[in-house]
């Protein structure tokens, strides 16, 4: 039997359980940075693999539930490093997906895996389970990477200083693809994923009686006023041949209706591939936010959140291309070309330890009811992408590490 037909074996044998895992991760989801119960699960299925766990040290925003575990065949070769993301997001998940009543629902009142991470989970623990079987066949090391609150950037900087010096020739990682069919997989070599600016800044007035407007600075028509203003520079000031999107998703100001409030907050994201424009668009709104609340007697105040966030997840070509013959080799006729995706990722800062690549699984069905935007409470994944995407990240690392 060919390695190829080992692989494709195994992924048969355990194609269940994977999926009734992916089930126990969705029904237990957890937050960023509060992935405990998570870690745990996480750290016993490794362990009982015969993998020793390799805690990541928390600092001023780590909770420290992130962790490493190492393939050491004991023959020289490559390191290659696996990753995946734990958290959740604070979304109420519906009782249906967009076709149907769904088969696995959070017990979790308010967090919901809604962008695919107990797929990743699963993927990489499916991964690290087969790759065990298929030790006497490799060369080198693999680095398994369990990635805290990827969500919020909290466990990003603590991962990253983990996995430094420890010698990574290349990082693979993937997410499921709510856009894409179910079963198809992509790993186009440059830029894949935006990078992203948080806006997050108040409007600062001053509050008072609603009977005398004249006696406060209402934060109000400065927000109004700043959202207008902010979609006329974009029409006169950003590249149109650069794409920047403008995601402005909160205006929250005042509680009472007989008081002015003395702040008004203004948040949201861009997302760019290019960074110089997008940092452009970013100062640009800032200065359009700072003049027009000064218009108003109005001064801003931006969170420390505020600013450049990530960076565009950008394919190592060659690694881009590895990935692709081993997608046609073990799933013939199931490669995408030219995807790409306006969100962001953490990925995008691994490649500062080692070339990166990052691929898209397909997940939507819509028989079954999956295709929903992330980040939704309608969103849901179709199971039987679990194969494609443990599959691909398998073959990937075989083909890096094979004798």
């Amino acid at each position: 039997m060919s390695l190829n037909e080992t692989i494709l074996a195994l992924l048969d044998q355990y194609n269940e359980e994977a999926i009734e895992v992916r089930h126990y991760l969705h029904r237990h989801p957890e937050l960023s940075s509060k992935e405990f119960e998570t870690s745990k699960y996480l750290k016993a299925f490794m362990t009982n693999l015969g993998y020793e766990i390799e805690a990541v040290e928390p600092d001023e925003i780590s909770a420290g539930t992130g962790f490493t575990a190492t393939l050491d065949t004991g023959r020289p070769g490559k390191t290659i490093g696996l990753r995946a993301d734990i958290d959740a997001l604070p979304v109420q998940e519906t009782e249906r997906n967009l076709a149907n009543e769904r088969i696995v629902r959070s017990e979790n009142d308010g967090v919901m895996h809604a962008c695919g991470h107990d797929g990743h989970m699963t993927t990489l623990l499916y991964a690290a389970k087969i790759l065990k079987q298929l030790e006497d066949k490799l060369s080198g090391k693999v680095i398994f990477i369990f990635e805290e609150a990827e969500e919020t950037n909290d466990g990003l900087p603590a991962m990253l200083r983990h996995l430094e010096g420890r010698g990574i020739d290349a990082i693979y990682g993937n997410h499921l693809a709510a856009f894409l069919e179910s079963g198809k997989v992509s790993a186009d070599p440059g830029p894949v994923m935006a990078a992203a600016a948080v806006i997050n800044f108040e409007v600062v007035g001053k509050g008072g009686h609603g009977s005398r407007p004249d006696l406060a600075v209402n934060p109000l028509f400065a927000g109004v006023d700043i959202l207008n203003s902010i979609n006329i520079a974009w029409n006169n000031q950003i590249n149109v041949e650069e794409t920047v999107t403008l995601g402005l998703t909160q205006f929250h100001v005042g509680e009472l209706h007989n008081v002015f409030a003395d702040r008004a907050k203004i948040g949201g994201t861009l997302r760019y591939f290019n960074v110089e424009e997008g940092t452009k668009a970013y100062n640009t709104l800032m200065k359009v936010a700072n003049g027009v609340a000064a218009v108003h007697n109005c001064t801003i105040v931006e969170a420390p959140s505020a600013g450049p966030a990530t960076i565009p997840v950008i394919n190592d070509e060659a690694l881009a291309a590895q990935v692709k013959s081993g997608v046609e080799e073990l799933f013939p006729g199931h490669l995408a070309e030219n995807v790409k995706w306006y969100a962001s990722e953490s990925f995008s800062h691994f490649s500062k330890i080692a070339p990166s690549v990052f691929s898209f699984i397909g997940t939507k069905n819509e028989e079954l009811g999956s295709g929903a935007e992330h980040h939704n409470e309608y969103f849901d994944i179709d199971d039987a992408s679990l194969r494609y995407g443990i599959g691909t990240m398998v073959k990937f690392t075989v083909d890096n590490l094979a004798n």
